[in-house]
């Protein structure tokens, strides 16, 4: 198929079934039909490598039920939030789809998030409980939110009932996603059970996904990349993982995959890129992988072609976002293009529009233009959380705007060019300048700070922030890195700090972000 407008349009989706409950699709038919078959291997130990916990399908299907009747004994109703904000542990995800059995809607949080983040998403939220541990519990929670620590959790663990899987409906809500927006506040991103049927269009248009597959997956459990491509998918047909919460050297990964089989390995590019510079014996440690994954951000080519030298495995990449997970991707049956993301995957409906206008207009084939979706992709967000305006703002006619800036050739395939807007990609996480902003004036030391993504070397992009310190002041780099660490998740933290006389701006008073690229690389030639 030959394009001729910006316009690709791969097919209606599978629909969803009307009643359809998310967690009961990824656990109830395989521990059915595979009881006894190691679902998720938890490894803890860097030396040994053995499993600190190994969990079966029906193992994994009795714990979720045991816990999603605790959650309701203990008084949650459907449409309620549990919000999770715990480590790298099994519990994660545990209470993740034991939430969304019992109808309630699960709110994963990052381990990383500092108190005062964690505080804001749970008055956001109207967390009905907070399942957490002693070491990132959080004081004075909001009223009617109820903290429940690693007792409490074990507990629910214990319960002697078990639910069936709440008879919820497709549209229904069953999870909320924090991330960054336009403001100095993460924004709630509400999905519904039928994201994760909408999963299965990456089933062949990115993974090549198997039953007899193993899945090792480099992220921890608390983000969407893990819970999504580490666990719902591969659960769902019938498939393993093995999740690893020990040091993260980077020479681990290999080793891992190599003790326990691997056949597909999941990880953002800037591991991939570690991995090559620090780690030994790739090729013998990836023997078995058929193809490793990445997503989170845009795959250096030099990356690619230094891992298929190294491995002798093709490497596919993703782009997706929190709103409606990844959409256009490369695959075995989606020959990668050098310099693309991939096509779109079979059921998706991907328009390029003119940037410039409110228009729903498609550029011409090869144009950049805003990246955008169908408003019917099963996969789209419900809706911002509490942020009616934002979500109104976030649609042009029928196309959601993604906020990226892309191109379409003529057989399909994505070019991704960036952001439109100023968002931050830090680790695999999108970061708003302004929430850091924010933080680093508070500094008595700060007059004004502006931030953006540089480019430190031709592959890594840090978050650089920008200071004019107030007259007479005496800045300390390391003393405003230890003050954003103390208010700010750890990704979130600048890398780079340029103290300079002054800041870009328009004739307007705003900070022209773009422009500091250009600072940063005269501080560098100082």
């Amino acid at each position: 198929m030959k394009l001729t407008t910006s316009l690709f349009d791969a097919g209606a989706p599978e629909p969803c079934p009307h009643h359809f409950n998310a967690a009961a699709y990824c656990l109830a038919e395989s521990a059915k039909t595979h009881p006894g078959k190691t679902a998720l291997i938890v490894v803890s130990d860097a030396e040994t490598l053995e499993p600190a916990e190994r969990w079966t399908f029906a193992q994994l299907d009795d714990a979720v039920r045991r816990i999603a009747a605790a959650l309701r004994h203990a008084g949650l109703e459907p449409g309620e939030r549990v919000m999770l904000r715990l480590g790298n542990t099994s519990q994660f995800p545990l209470l993740f789809f034991a939430t969304v059995a019992a109808g309630g809607i699960a709110v994963p949080t990052s381990s990383q998030l500092s108190a005062r983040e964690a505080h804001f998403v749970a008055e956001d939220c109207g967390a009905k409980f907070l399942c957490t541990s002693k070491n990132l519990k959080i004081d004075g929670l909001p009223d009617g939110c109820s903290q429940w620590l690693e007792d409490d959790i074990r507990d629910l663990m214990a319960c002697e009932d078990t639910l069936e899987y709440a008879h919820t409906h497709g549209n229904d809500p069953a999870y909320i996603v924090y991330t960054s927006g336009a403001t100095a506040e993460p924004k709630g991103v509400l999905h519904a059970h039928r994201a994760v049927w909408a999963r299965r269009m990456m089933y062949e248009g990115w993974y090549g996904l198997r039953e007899n597959d193993r899945m090792l997956h480099a992220g921890a459990f608390n983000w969407t990349y893990t819970l999504g491509a580490g666990l719902m998918d591969p659960w769902a047909v019938g498939a393993s993982t093995v999740i690893y919460n020990g040091p993260k050297d980077p020479g681990v990964w290999p080793r891992l995959a190599g003790k326990h089989d691997a056949t597909l390995f999941a990880a953002v590019p800037s591991l991939y890129r570690q991995i090559l510079k620090y780690a030994e014996h790739i090729s013998e440690g990836f023997a078995n992988l058929r193809h490793g994954l990445t997503a989170g951000e845009k795959l250096p080519e030099t990356v690619r072609e230094h891992w298929t030298l190294a491995t002798g495995k093709p490497l596919y990449e993703a782009l997706g976002m929190s709103e409606c997970s990844t959409y256009a991707s490369s695959a075995p049956s989606v020959p990668v293009k050098p310099g693309f993301t991939g096509r779109p995957q079979i059921g998706r409906r991907v328009a390029i529009l003119h940037p410039e206008d409110r228009s729903t207009q498609t550029v011409p084939v090869g144009e950049a233009g805003l990246l955008a979706l169908h408003k019917n992709d099963p996969g789209l967000m419900i809706r911002y959380w509490n942020r009616d305006d934002e979500t109104a703002g976030a649609f042009r006619g029928d196309w959601f705007l993604t906020g990226d800036m892309a191109a379409l050739d003529q057989n399909g395939y994505l070019e991704y060019l960036g952001r439109a807007d100023d968002l931050m990609n830090a680790q695999g996480y999108r970061v708003s300048p302004q929430e850091v902003e924010d933080i680093l004036t508070r500094h008595p030391s700060v007059q004004e700070c502006a931030c953006a993504e540089l480019a430190v070397r031709d592959d890594v992009h840090v978050i650089g922030a920008f200071i004019i310190p107030k007259a007479g002041a005496d800045i300390n780099v390391e003393d405003l890195s230890t003050f954003a660490g103390a208010r700010l998740a750890s990704y979130k933290v600048p890398r780079e700090f340029v103290i300079v006389d002054a800041l870009p701006h328009t004739v307007t008073g705003k900070v022209q972000r773009r422009k500091l690229a250009g600072l940063y690389e005269n501080f560098k030639q100082v």
